[in-house]
């Protein structure tokens, strides 16, 4: 295995880091910075866009510039928005699961919205209890369980299906896969409705993206936060349409009139150390039935223990017709990408699976993070893919200082079976040995 290197300044998607141009009373005006690379090294590769066996290095980065703000109106709200363009790419041999090739390469814009919020203007529904935008921008509900933004990043992997019968076209947004830049849906209108205590959104959503078949949805998300107890959701999904070829391909023809419920709870159920989250979602696909998805965790943080430590343990279940959507890396390392191997290149992708998750943390000294991730995977049905195994990921976030912190990770999985026999690690099912690193600035 070669030597993993890295040197490299990055701001993760989602950080960026924004220089104040101009402000006074009523107007305030950000250049917002944003860049990030990566390098990787998989021993094993995947039968996703791949038809061989091999080790796989490559490396990936982004940045992005644009400008945020806002403008105050009086006694009526204020306007915000934000205007940002995005370049990313992928260089060396591609991704471990052959969504990249190592040739791509794209310039776009990311975001581009206006919004409205009311501020004081009606004091029934608190500070900006009425909030309106459009354009292309970034949605998120609860941890990303369903709806994380737009993330996913295909290459030009899938090129070789492209012709009568395969891949109606090609599907490259510009690299990037596992570091996923670009999560903006390409046009959206969103309302949000009350206080945060009791807050309705009501949005709808077009994808621009061609590996999720262009879907577009409507969809409400309501929540209700208590001071002690945490924050109770529920969210309605109906998708209104797709592009049909897309579709088949992947897989994602029951989006068109598709309903997803979801009924979900993060918080401290009133226990200072406690953490507990957990949703239950349940999709209607008309006359193809019905399916279902949950999951359930809790975890416990030492807070007088030196060290800080905590741990934790979730569970996880996917029917096998489940329809993920746009579930996208939320909070921390899997959420809700399980497992860094698994998550990203070998599957299961949060669909047909049962998956136990365990974890442990510990803060050695303020600056440094240190994590251990466990992952088991059973197929609740062989004959849609055995993507059965294990995978346990070790990770240190340091920060070096206000600035910059450096985040390797180190994990190893080993797949059930290989792609051969129904699974999806090519030429067998030695364990995977898997590195990455990254390295953030910010300021």
């Amino acid at each position: 295995m070669p030597v993993l290197t890295l040197i490299a300044m990055a701001i993760l998607p989602g950080q960026v880091a924004a220089v104040e141009l101009f402000t006074d009373e009523r107007t305030t005006l950000n250049l917002d910075l944003g860049a990030g690379a990566g390098v990787f090294h998989s021993e094993e590769s995947y039968a996703q866009a791949l038809l061989g066996p091999g080790d796989a290095t490559w490396q990936e980065g982004f940045g992005s510039i644009g400008l945020s703000g806002s403008l105050a109106t009086g006694s009526a709200g204020e306007v915000y928005g934000n205007l940002s363009m995005l370049t990313s790419g992928t260089w060396g041999d591609g991704d471990a699961a052959g969504y990249t090739t190592g040739d791509e390469r794209t310039t776009d814009v990311e975001n581009a919205f206006l919004g409205w919020r009311s501020g004081k203007l009606f004091p029934a529904l608190g500070k900006n209890g009425l909030d309106v935008s459009f354009g292309r921008q970034t949605y998120k509900i609860g941890d990303g369980f369903l709806i994380d933004g737009d993330p996913l990043n295909f290459g030009d992997g899938l090129d070789p299906l492209v012709g009568v019968g395969g891949l109606p076209g090609d599907v490259d947004r510009g690299g990037a896969y596992y570091m996923a830049p670009r999560t903006a849906f390409d046009e959206t209108a969103v309302l949000r409705l009350g206080p945060d205590a009791l807050r309705g959104e009501f949005f709808w959503l077009q994808s621009d993206n061609k590996a999720q078949s262009d879907t577009e949805l409507v969809g409400t998300n309501l929540t209700a936060v208590h001071d002690r107890l945490g924050t109770f959701g529920l969210t309605w999904l109906h998708g209104l349409s797709v592009d049909d070829g897309y579709a088949e391909f992947f897989g994602q023809t029951r989006r068109d009139g598709q309903d997803t419920f979801g009924l979900r709870y993060d918080g401290s159920a009133g226990v200072s150390d406690l953490a507990v989250a957990g949703e239950y979602v349940w999709q209607d696909n008309g006359s193809d039935g019905a399916e279902q998805a949950w999951y359930l965790g809790a975890g416990w943080s030492f807070s007088d223990t030196r060290w800080t430590p905590g741990a934790g343990a979730r569970f996880s279940t996917f029917s096998s017709g489940f329809d993920p959507l746009f579930y996208g890396f939320s909070t921390n390392y899997g959420t809700w990408f399980q497992g860094e191997v698994a998550g990203n290149y070998a599957g299961p992708f949060n669909t047909n699976t049962s998956v136990w998750h365990a974890y442990a943390s510990a803060q050695p000294t303020p600056k440094m993070l240190l994590g251990l991730l466990y992952f088991h995977f059973d197929p609740r049905r062989d004959s849609q893919g055995d993507f059965g195994g294990d995978e346990v990921d070790l990770y240190l976030e340091w920060t070096l200082n206000d600035h910059v912190m450096l985040t390797p990770l180190f994990g190893i999985y080993r797949p059930d079976n290989e792609a051969a026999d129904g699974g999806a690690q090519l030429g067998g099912t030695n364990t995977n040995v898997y590195l990455q690193a990254t390295v953030t600035i910010t300021f």
